[in-house]
């Protein structure tokens, strides 16, 4: 069966086919891909036969593994995933490893306000709440729990939604604070301590050539403008009266776009500076943007 799968997945043009069949039968007869790979010579119903080959043919044209399933794993949890948001990427975990690191220093390494009042942390884009549920869970395990506050905002309510289930579902709905907002513009929303965000940054021309999958998934979530920095800088305009005095923001960005960032902060933000950190291949990916000294 996986053989069979896999080879039709190569034929259809998956980058990834036999990952994608192992996630498949193992989404049918509900087994994880070690239990595959250890027992090849198990048996498969012929009405699980049936359901993988119908759950191949939705890949086989195109539709993302995630949504067929219905679950996408990022950072070591398992989430929600439909077409009300973007799927996470696996890129994107290195924002919560620096946005982790930037709220154990504020907490641990630096003098803590007299007021007491916890961090706050605004995912601005939100999406399926992958970056804030991943960043509230990992705080409880590390025992911040009490010390940080969570907001979640999008512009889709429909996403909004689905960030709300996983925030639920992983059982930390009561650290994070949801609201509808077109990037940081919303009634009554307190500066923040950080801001974390993976906004649209793909060129609009480039958007047609991306896999197919992608066309699944909400435009608006990809779409960044002529040069994909354009949700970008107009949340960057919107940085000194959503940040508190000593905020800072991490921004993903594209792999080619470390350089641009820069000159953008260096446009709208005369004084602020604009670190880029990258990922393991070596490419720009996390902008951190922050006031001046």
């Amino acid at each position: 069966m996986l053989r069979e799968a896999a080879e039709t997945l190569e034929r259809s043009g998956s980058e990834t086919p036999r990952l994608d069949a192992e996630l498949l039968l193992g989404h049918v007869v509900n087994a994880s891909r070690t239990t595959l790979l250890a027992a090849p010579e198990a048996i498969v119903s012929d009405p699980q036969a049936e359901r993988l080959r119908a759950l191949v043919g939705r890949r086989a044209r195109g539709e993302p593994v995630a949504y067929i399933r219905g679950i996408k794993e990022f950072y070591g949890i398992a989430l929600t995933a439909d077409s009300r948001a973007l799927i996470p990427r696996p890129e994107t975990e290195l924002l919560v490893e620096l946005g982790l690191a930037r709220i154990q220093q504020r907490l641990v390494d630096e003098p803590r306000p007299v007021s007491g009042e916890p961090l706050l942390i605004w995912d601005v884009g939100t999406g399926s709440g992958a970056i804030c549920v991943v960043l509230a869970v990992e705080c409880r395990r590390r025992g911040y729990d009490s010390d940080v506050r969570f907001r979640a905002t999008d512009l889709s309510a429909e996403a909004l939604a689905l960030a709300v289930e996983n925030a639920v579902g992983h059982g930390v709905a009561d650290q994070i604070d949801f609201a509808t907002a077109d990037l940081t513009r919303g009634d009554g929303l307190t500066p923040a301590d950080l801001i974390v965000a993976n906004l649209p940054y793909v060129p609009t021309v480039v958007v047609p050539t991306l896999p197919v999958a992608a066309s699944y998934e909400p435009i608006v979530a990809l779409d960044g403008g002529a040069d994909g920095l354009a949700v970008i800088e107009r949340l960057l305009a919107e940085l000194p009266d959503a940040l508190g005095p000593r905020g800072e923001a991490l921004l993903e960005i594209g792999a080619d776009q470390g350089p641009s960032i820069q000159a953008a902060v260096a446009r709208q933000l005369p004084g602020w500076t604009a670190v880029v950190h990258e990922d393991l291949a070596g490419r720009p990916r996390v902008a951190t943007i922050g006031r001046p000294a």
